[in-house]
């Protein structure tokens, strides 16, 4: 994402959306009320009758419009923006839908960018560029191929087979395993062309298997594939993959592997006892004691009025606010704890606990609960 301007008296900022995480960024950004301007086209009702015919039915125009809903579609890498035009040289006030992807320049005004706000805006300056992985979590009859760019996990395809033999062993049973690589490795060179790194996981031999007739099929992706281990393929290996340290190195350009990697960080600080803090309670008290390391924020809480002064608190003391996805794995995690939590720079006990026990000291030992 780039920020081309930025006038703060009148909350009016330029942006230039460049990779599909930005598109989940400006559609958390964006909320009912605010004037995005984005170049568009419409039915033209002022063309004269002696225009070409496709003049007459489309023009593009710049349009701004006041936002009534905003809409994410992560497959497709689009946002729709609705609502009724203010801006434009015609069809004042007649309803209008932004369709914003990647490259899009936009306008967006609003009442007061707000430190949630500045928390996207500033990760989408970070993250300029974003590597593409493909991510493979195979085992015999169930893999499942995705692909990560930032923020945006994709489910490329599930491949479940029903394989021959108890065993797999026998003619049928070589012969389907044979059929099973050739699938995965079909899949995988093709997805993986537009890829920068290709990750192989799983149990067994069967991730080795298929590294090694990809390289074979494929010369030029060789260097791109990276294997680990993992307990299961399909869906369950992808997120394990996720959350696994080590697979940093390789998915260290992904929002959505560091996401869930603090999270899992969360986890376990909560499951010790020791510099976590949890809820919005808890965060809010923490951020006043300038405890906060990383601040983690599930996206539906954005606008809570009980977390917003948690963000800005939490920003003003220079913590490093992470919004997480509600749709993935880490955000339901997080969600089980009250959508609000920090990862903190020292020792730190909740008001409640301290009074319980009458004095302050240690924390006590395993998880807060009821947070």
């Amino acid at each position: 994402m780039r920020l081309i301007h930025e006038d703060r008296k009148t909350g009016l900022l330029k942006l230039r959306l460049e990779t599909p995480s930005d598109l989940w960024r400006i559609s958390r950004i964006i909320q009912p009320g605010d004037l995005v301007g984005s170049s568009t086209t419409r039915r033209d009702p002022e063309a004269p009758e002696d225009a070409p015919a496709a003049q007459r039915d489309r023009r593009r125009v710049w349009l701004v419009v006041r936002v009534e809903a905003v809409e994410f579609h992560g497959f497709s890498k689009h946002v729709r923006v609705t609502g009724p035009i203010v801006e434009g040289p015609f069809d004042i006030g007649r309803h209008h839908t932004l369709d914003l992807e990647e490259r899009s320049d936009i306008t967006v005004q609003k009442p007061q960018v707000s430190a949630s706000d500045r928390a996207l805006l500033d990760e989408g300056m970070r993250r300029e560029g974003e590597a593409t992985i493909l991510l493979a979590a195979v085992d015999w009859g169930e893999s499942t191929i995705a692909r990560a760019r930032g923020r945006v996990v994709d489910a490329v395809a599930d491949v479940n087979r029903t394989l021959a033999g108890k065993q797999f062993g026998g003619e049928q049973g070589d012969k389907d395993r044979r059929k099973y690589i050739d699938e995965l490795v079909g899949l995988l060179a093709r997805e993986g062309e537009r890829a920068d790194a290709i990750v192989l996981a799983g149990p067994g031999f069967l991730k080795e298997a298929v590294a090694k007739a990809l390289g074979e099929g494929a010369p030029k992706m060789a260097a791109k594939i990276h294997v680990f281990s993992a307990s299961a393929g399909g869906r369950v290996g992808v997120d394990e993959l996720l959350r696994s340290g080590r697979a940093s190195e390789v998915l260290a350009t992904s929002v959505a592997a560091e996401e869930v990697a603090l999270v899992e960080r969360l986890m376990e600080a909560v499951a010790g006892g020791r510099r976590a803090a949890v809820g919005p309670g808890e965060a809010r008290e923490a951020g006043e004691a300038g405890a906060i390391q990383v601040l983690l924020v599930g996206d539906g809480k954005l606008r809570d009025p009980a977390v917003i002064p948690i963000v800005d608190g939490a920003r003003q003391n220079r913590a490093r606010v992470v919004v997480v996805r509600d749709e993935g794995d880490a955000g339901k995690r997080l969600a089980s704890l009250g959508g609000v939590a920090a990862l903190l720079r020292y020792d730190w006990t909740p008001a409640v606990a301290r009074a319980s026990r009458g004095a302050p000291g240690p924390l006590p030992e395993g998880p807060r609960s009821g947070a």
